[in-house]
């Protein structure tokens, strides 16, 4: 009788181990599944984002124009703009650190719906001043990288980020296209109404759906720091191993297509000879290359190749860019040059992020994201002072031997400098 039972009881604890192992199995997976979901609200509140940014930004030179402001106050309002997202990318970058990407994203989207508020209160031109302040806070693309640095491990990090890239191609195309068929159908405020209430619906998207403690998925070292803006925190993180450099990288490679991009409007008109529609379906065929590539592209790339090897190859696309922009003539050039620039630039924005990422504290992940989402706007603000320059003196031209000598320079100090990177690929 001891014998049996003690069988049955050996039964018993065997039966109820596969259990525990099963349940530990089954909420493993569900963890790796919420993970998932997770991300894909990022990606749609990225892609909300966006599509609501881009739909003001057609519709504002319209606006400020009805209110009186001329060429120069347009261009005063832009500056503004850019310094604003300039301050504010590392201090969103802070806060997402301290109080975690939940709580930053939410403030992005909070931010937006301030933002639109004011848009739709312009009836004069200091309230259109005034809806540039929630600039400050509006940073959908990096709160969304920093969920997504949090979810996923170092070697899927790149294949994830790039395919934010999908969702930029998003809002360019329809946030194009909304804005101008709304401010055409129903009035000059219609895309801001709407951008109010999606912005909102983005606001409650992020409190739901995004959990309020995210773990990132490796972890260094854990640091405290209290405060928001600090140069020496910025020095600190440049000290990492290979942070500096591959910064400078991203700000100096990118640099010259960006001043082009700035002055694009203009180009467009006076080079290309294009009407405003035609500029609207010139972007519109950017918005779809961006979504294939850093969608598609990069995240396959990102499996086979190392992230050194992905950084010398979209530096060296870079410079080929850059001698085909010297050379273009007409429109049609330019849209077979934009098949290679979109890569590069997709390329180029998708590994230094990852890099940058991975070399800094899991802790620092934030303002690492925010420094890099400073590029952009510090372009924006340098970039219409230096790229009329180039345009009045040198011409077209002058944009793609920038380009090209700049970047030449930078795959030459790639291929005989030693960064010290983590080499790996995504599984």
């Amino acid at each position: 009788v001891s014998t049996m039972n003690a069988k049955t009881s050996s039964r018993g604890e065997e039966e109820a181990s596969g259990t525990r192992n099963e349940t530990l199995g089954e909420s493993g997976c569900l963890g790796e599944a919420k993970k998932r979901r997770v991300i894909r609200v990022a990606y749609v509140i990225a892609a909300l984002d966006l599509t609501f940014l881009f739909m003001q930004i057609g519709v504002v030179p319209y606006l400020a124009k009805s209110l009186g402001l001329d060429s120069v106050g347009f261009g005063y309002l832009q500056t503004i703009f850019g310094v604003l997202q300039l301050m504010g990318g590392y201090i969103f970058g802070r806060f997402a650190d301290q109080f975690g990407a939940r709580a930053a994203l939410i403030l992005s989207c909070v931010s937006g719906s301030i933002f639109f508020l004011l848009m739709t209160l312009s009836t004069s031109i200091p309230i259109l001043f005034l809806s540039r302040l929630p600039g400050v806070f509006m940073h959908g693309i990096p709160g969304a990288q920093k969920v997504i640095t949090d979810m996923t491990s170092p070697s899927q990090r790149a294949g994830a980020l790039g395919k934010l890239g999908f969702c930029f191609g998003v809002g360019i195309i329809f946030g194009s296209v909304l804005g101008g068929v709304l401010s055409t159908k129903f009035g000059i405020y219609a895309p801001t109404y709407v951008g109010l209430v999606g912005s909102v619906i983005n606001t409650l998207i992020a409190t739901i759906c995004i959990p309020s403690q995210l773990k990132p998925e490796s972890d260094h070292h854990v640091t405290e720091h209290s405060d928001l803006f600090s140069i020496r925190e910025i020095l600190r993180l440049m000290k990492f191993p290979g942070v500096m450099e591959v910064f400078i990288i991203k700000v100096f490679a990118g640099l010259p297509i960006g001043l082009f991009m700035i002055m694009f409007s203009i180009i467009s008109m006076d080079f290309f000879g294009l009407e405003a529609v035609e500029s609207g379906y010139l972007m519109s065929y950017i918005g779809v290359l961006q979504m294939v590539v850093q969608g598609l592209v990069v995240g396959k790339l990102s499996h086979h190749c190392t992230e050194m090897t992905l950084l010398r190859l979209s530096v060296f696309v870079f410079a080929g860019v850059g001698l085909g922009m010297a050379l273009m003539r007409t429109v049609w050039h330019y849209c077979i040059i934009a098949v290679p620039l979109v890569f590069a630039f997709s390329t180029l924005a998708t590994i230094t992020d990852s890099i940058l990422t991975k070399a800094v504290p899991s802790s620092d992940t934030g303002a690492m994201l925010g420094i890099c989402a400073s590029v952009q706007p510090l372009t924006r603000t340098v970039g219409p002072t230096i790229g009329g320059v180039l345009y009045k003196q040198f011409g077209v031209s002058s944009f793609g031997y920038l380009q090209l000598m700049v970047n030449l320079g930078l795959f030459v100090y790639l291929w005989k400098s030693k960064i010290p990177l983590e080499e790996m690929k995504s599984q």
